[in-house]
């Protein structure tokens, strides 16, 4: 009978006990700049050498928990069962906002301040449970006297030791949460032919406009490919742009600089300028305050 190499049979042990590492996926508003985003990573590959670690994105504009709620749901049904999220967009930091960890139905967690960033993952992924951080046993070591960067001293920290398999979620802390803080945002809705939804996100390279509402809505109103539909966006019920567009499959459907509807990677309705940004030639941003109705 062939024996098992001591070094195998030790690495398989470790991974019982402690579990094999996931992946450590980063996002913040804090730019590459400067070294704030290093140091998070330093302090996870202190604590864990062979971390997988990636970049969801480091440009959310600053204190922007809207923005930063969306790029989470864009991505993380993407990533595998595991993967631990550290997202830190947190204008509240010092306050008495909760630091904690989320788990979802999809077995993806989410380190992060309490402060509605997880509003649209805890939507459509489902929570299972939700754990406030105790900085008691899971805070980097002699940072008690740094009150502004609890992105690397906290959440970096917490998160690396989760992937790593260090701590179980349970670990993380004692406190059990019923739910997490969730913005307000208005559904995409219908009503005698028109459908209303939000400005979610602008596709920001190319000023593309990405709206909530979805092909199903846009089916329940008789509307495809090759047809005009009337679109009016709103910013805080003031009417920003109004006209007729085509909505069609592909930015080559219409001229250069040319107006189109479309729907996006998720499946959602979208405006743009065929090589163009629409976003700034009609002045338009995103978030909650930003609506559009359509109809056929």
């Amino acid at each position: 009978m062939q024996r098992i190499p001591a070094f195998l049979l030790l690495y398989c042990i470790s991974a019982i006990a402690f579990g094999q590492s996931k992946a450590l996926v980063f996002q913040s508003d804090f730019g590459v700049k400067d070294g704030a985003v290093a140091a998070m990573k330093g302090v996870a590959y202190s604590l864990s050498p062979e971390l997988s670690m990636f970049d969801l994105t480091h440009e959310i504009p600053a204190y922007n928990i809207w923005e930063a709620a969306y790029r989470l749901n864009q991505s993380a049904s993407y990533w595998p069962a595991g993967t631990v999220f550290v997202s830190v967009v947190d204008p509240g930091v010092g306050s008495s906002r909760k630091s904690v960890v989320m788990k979802s139905k999809t077995g993806h967690f989410f380190v992060t301040p309490d402060n509605g960033t997880l509003t649209l993952v805890a939507e459509n992924l489902g929570v299972e449970e939700v754990r406030i951080i105790d900085e008691k046993r899971n805070r980097l070591k002699n940072s008690n006297e740094s009150y502004t960067f609890h992105g690397r001293d906290v959440y970096a920290y917490t998160g690396a030791k989760l992937a790593a398999g260090i701590i179980s979620f349970r670990e993380v802390g004692d406190s059990v949460l019923k739910d997490v803080v969730r913005l307000p945002y208005q559904k995409a809705t219908k009503d005698k032919g028109t459908i209303a939804g939000t400005i979610d996100i602008l596709d920001i390279q190319y000023g593309n406009l990405w709206t909530n509402i979805g092909k199903d809505l846009l089916a329940s109103q008789n509307i495809k490919p090759g047809d005009e539909v009337s679109v009016r966006i709103l910013n805080k019920n003031k009417v920003v742009f109004e006209g007729r567009i085509l909505f069609a499959n592909t930015f080559a459907d219409v001229a250069a600089g040319k107006p189109i509807a479309y729907l996006n990677s998720l499946l959602k309705f979208s405006v743009a300028l065929n090589q163009a940004s629409f976003a700034d030639k009609y002045k338009i941003g995103s978030g909650p305050d930003w609506t559009v109705h359509i109809k056929k």
